[in-house]
């Protein structure tokens, strides 16, 4: 009895120590694969946002990427609305869109995550439209043949999960990140 006693604990134990191992490697891979997925969505919303703005696209595409209600009140993509827009006086061609991600946090099973993040855009290829020359020049004077730096940020995101993919709920600016 005293043998048998001791294998069923011996067993008992090494199966929980299994268990937790198996657990902790399945909550591993689950915060590994939202992570991912959350780094691909800012990295590729972020770009598509500054590219909305630089381009002048419709905003259509960045529902993929953004919830309704944060395009809405976007106060970057406001500009193309409103006409305040700084890059409206310039053809761009292409520019070089960086995001590092800091910190995110999502529980495997939870639908919200945060994420802190810093984007910049170090080069911004384009140059003046002609029918705009005169305007880019009263408002930037010298080196206004070329467009306006993009404001680069350090920023604080809340991610909520819908429909099985990622969006981006709330983007606070933190800081403001000069190259």
């Amino acid at each position: 009895m005293k043998y048998l006693r001791r294998l069923i604990w011996f067993a008992a134990n090494r199966l929980l120590a299994l268990a937790v191992v198996l657990t902790m490697m399945t909550i591993a891979f689950y915060f590994s694969m939202n992570a991912a997925n959350i780094y691909v969505i800012l990295k590729d919303g972020m770009a598509e946002r500054a590219q909305t703005v630089m381009i002048e696209e419709t905003p259509g595409r960045l529902e993929k990427y953004f919830a309704k209600s944060y395009i809405d009140r976007d106060n970057v993509l406001t500009s193309t609305r409103t006409g305040t827009n700084p890059y409206a006086r310039y053809s761009i061609t292409g520019f070089d869109h960086r995001l590092s991600m800091e910190w995110m946090w999502c529980w495997p099973w939870d639908t919200t995550a945060r994420a802190e993040f810093t984007e910049t855009i170090p080069r911004i290829d384009g140059r003046v439209k002609s029918s705009s020359a005169d305007a880019a020049r009263a408002l930037y004077s010298d080196g206004f043949e070329y467009p306006p730096k993009w404001q680069g940020g350090r920023y604080a995101a809340t991610l909520v999960k819908e429909n099985g993919q990622w969006h981006v709920r709330s983007l606070t600016l933190l800081a403001q990140v000069d190259e």
